[in-house]
């Protein structure tokens, strides 16, 4: 049997741990000794070059400092490094894996290249960028018609969640677009930093924290991770606990949501900077009292899933996406005055026995959906196909 080809698109820089770059990171992880299916895999970088990680194929692809606009650089960039690669290397049946959808005005013209190579664009469509409030009008509108493209000229769309699945098959109903449904993973191993780890201790010692005595979220830093709402009624609640955010820094949102809410009189909430340790990370999320999900656009959230694998009560916004994950495996709040508040009280006198099967039922979610071990299978099945 032939090789199967993979190109991926889409993912950031190698060592940035978003959803993508983590997805690439462990597929490859899990298939480096798959002699069936061979990876190319693109990154953005500095500079153009080529090197092996996990057996696959990688290659940079240089983007300028041009702005919002360099991710679209980068994708049709890296389309056309696939492209003279496909060639040069005779791919009989390429698949070319494109994450995001955020070239859709040169999605056919390399839908039709691509086929003339006998190859398959297959596409993930990610979450609704188009409704993510950090963008203007005019840039919501360009992401509505790119995710329209592309969902039209691709030949399968590979959906995280299953209510984004649904969306497509509804919203671009036309165009009779073909779908499979894979989430993303997580592990449900323990961090390998001890409670009296020096680098644990020493971050605690730093930002006021200790275990089991701080709630936690993690995730960017934007309107629609629900910051203002979980802030807001944080400071309304009676816990004794300090609310621990670990984000990226964003001075004009956090100014605005000083102005709106004075949480600096607060010294329970602390914004902790980010953690890019994934160990740690992984044990500050195990150590948390429970853990705090806003986020209300996306599909299968890796921060989500990653929650549910390591903290024993998991306070969740309650969406589809979310409540598709996570069953009745966790809490659920809403937007309205004094909803999140009245959960955090309840919560903060929880019964040990009520927060261990909580977290007995959130670890049996991963087991059974979520490991990286069964994502990786689906792929190898979905790539094969098998």
């Amino acid at each position: 049997m032939d090789t199967q080809d993979v190109y991926i698109i889409g993912a950031k820089n190698m060592g940035n741990y978003g959803g993508y770059e983590t997805f690439i990171d462990k597929l490859t992880e899990y298939h480096q000794k798959n002699k069936k299916i061979q990876y190319h895999i693109a990154w953005k970088g500095t500079k153009n070059k080529e090197f092996e990680y996990h057996n696959a194929h990688c290659f940079q692809i240089k983007v300028p400092d041009i702005g919002h606009v360099q991710a679209i650089y980068y994708d049709v960039a890296a389309l056309d490094y696939c492209l003279k690669h496909i060639k040069r290397n005779k791919s009989r049946h390429p698949i070319v894996y494109i994450l995001a959808c955020r070239i859709g005005f040169f999605a056919a013209h390399f839908k039709k290249e691509i086929h003339k190579l006998g190859g398959k664009v297959y596409v993930n469509p990610d979450g609704h960028e188009w409704l993510r409030e950090k963008w203007s009008a005019p840039v919501r509108k360009y992401w509505k018609i790119s995710e329209t493209l592309m969902v039209k000229h691709a030949d399968l769309l590979v959906c995280d969640s299953i209510n984004i699945e649904k969306y497509i098959k509804t919203e671009y109903k036309k165009y009779n677009p073909q779908t499979v449904f894979i989430a993303y993973g997580t592990s449900l191993e323990p961090s390998s930093i001890p409670d009296n780890g020096p680098e644990l201790l020493k971050w605690y010692k730093d930002k006021g924290l200790e275990k089991k005595k701080y709630y936690l979220a993690v995730g960017r830093f934007v309107p629609e991770n629900s910051f203002e709402t979980m802030i807001k009624e944080f400071m309304k609640s009676n816990s004794k606990r300090d609310f621990a955010i670990i984000t990226t820094a964003d001075n004009k949102f956090l100014e605005q949501l000083e102005a709106k809410l004075h949480f600096k009189k607060d010294k329970r909430i602390k914004f902790v900077g980010t953690v890019y340790n994934q160990e740690l990370l992984k044990k500050i999320r195990e150590n948390a009292y429970a853990y705090f999900h806003g986020h209300t656009v996306g599909g299968t959230n890796p921060s989500l899933i990653e929650a549910l694998g390591s903290t024993s009560i998991n306070l969740l916004v309650n969406v589809s996406f979310n409540r598709e994950v996570a069953g009745d495996s966790a809490l659920y709040w809403n937007k309205q005055n004094g909803n999140l508040a009245k959960l955090v009280d309840m919560a903060d006198t929880m019964e040990q026995d009520r927060i261990k099967e909580l977290e007995c039922k959130a670890k049996k979610r991963i087991s059974d959906e979520y490991t990286w071990e069964k994502i990786s299978r689906k792929y190898e099945k979905l790539f094969l196909g098998n």
